[in-house]
């Protein structure tokens, strides 16, 4: 990994640190949902959060999602894909 403006290689523990120094505890890290840790008012977000089984399109949230999405795009249609591995396995069984 080469630092920016430094010119020369780190090594993997300089390498390390270096980006941890790069994220603030402001910033979420979306590399692992186990990364991030819920602050205080993210948990009270969640538990007010209107909820519903998106399986049988009863999440308002998550439909919402789906209809602007679908507007974007010009299509009648979206349907929400929360993994990599779910949107492929999709693409695979539709073909």
């Amino acid at each position: 990994m080469w630092a920016r403006g430094v010119g020369r290689r780190l090594t993997r523990p300089a390498a390390a640190v270096w980006r941890r120094s790069l994220v603030s505890e402001s910033v979420v890290d979306l590399r692992s949902d186990t990364v991030t840790r819920p602050s205080a008012a993210m948990r009270a977000c969640m538990a007010a959060a209107v909820v519903g089984d998106d399986v049988y399109g009863e999440d308002p949230t998550v439909r919402q999602l789906e209809e602007r999405v679908a507007g974007l795009l010009g299509k009648a249609d979206a349907v929400l894909m929360p993994t990599g591995t779910m949107a492929n396995l999709a693409c695979i069984l539709a073909h």
